[in-house]
Order: C-alpha cells, then structure tokens, then sequence
C-alpha cells in the first residue's frame, strides 16, 4: 500500500502511528485541545484533515521534544489564536508627555487650515 497525498485525511490508526503514540492519546489530545477537531464519520470513526495532522505533529513535538507540560501547550495555542493588540499611537509609543501632545495637535490644526 503506498504512501497518502499530503492533503489526504488520516484515520486515527494512521496519525497514531504516523506519531509513534496509543490512540488512546490522540483521543486524550482531542479533550485538552479545542483546536484537535477531526471529522467524524459514521460509527464515531475519525479523519483528521491535514489541519489537524499539522497540529498533532505539533503538538507531539512540544509535548515530547520542548519539554512542554499540556497546560504550556494550551496556553501557547491559547495566544497564538487570539488577534494581536493593535499597536499603540507613536505618541504613546514614544513615551510623549502632554506637552508634546500639544505641539503636535497644534501642528495638525495649522495643517487643515492652511488646505
């Protein structure tokens, strides 16, 4: 039997020895992390997508390679989900007093009226 397309779905018998872990384990993963949905077909089988591969594999990885503990996995799947705070006015960044503010609305003001 050859070897599965990139974009072909994996049954759980197939990932699980893809990753050389239980399936038992892939199921566990699948109730620590919201992001391991495979689809399920008829009699519960599941088929993970090359999504969820992608994450077991990584997953795996931090777990058994960094070293991470679930709850460090979760927390940094966690922010990597969430959308970045938008960046704060060059102002602000610059650490700009109230005077600077000032100067610089004053600037902009003189700007619009010349137009």
């Amino acid at each position: 039997m050859g070897t599965k397309s990139d974009t072909a779905f994996r049954t759980i018998g197939e990932l699980a020895a893809d990753l050389g872990v239980p399936q038992h384990r892939l199921r566990f993963w699948e109730s620590r992390f919201s992001q391991l949905r495979p689809v399920q077909r008829a009699g519960q089988r599941r088929y993970y997508r090359p999504e969820d591969v992608a994450l077991a594999r990584r997953i795996h990885h931090l777990l058994e390679r960094e070293g991470y503990t679930i709850r460090g996995v979760q927390q940094l799947l966690a922010t990597e989900g969430r959308p970045a705070a938008p960046a704060p006015p060059p102002a602000a960044q610059a650490g700009a007093t109230l005077s600077d503010l000032t100067a610089l609305r004053n600037r902009l003001a003189a700007l619009l009226e010349r137009d």
